[in-house]
């Protein structure tokens, strides 16, 4: 039984809204990119860093160049 190759941690160009972060995020997790972004847009009515975080793995994740 062969694994799939591990998933590449990379912003998602291809399917990006804002930066790609949310999008490379559920790719490199095995989800869906929309309830990933929903989850983001209601975690943002609580209280902590959200929108820093996504500022900083806007930062620090590389771009996936696939075209």
């Amino acid at each position: 039984m062969t694994h799939p190759a591990p998933r590449r941690l990379a912003r998602d160009t291809q399917h990006a809204m804002i930066a790609g972060v949310c999008a490379g995020l559920a790719r490199s997790l095995g989800i869906s990119t929309g309830a990933l972004r929903l989850a983001f847009v209601i975690s943002c009515i609580l209280p902590g860093p959200q929108f820093v975080a996504y500022l900083v793995l806007w930062l620090v994740m590389p771009r996936d160049d696939r075209f």
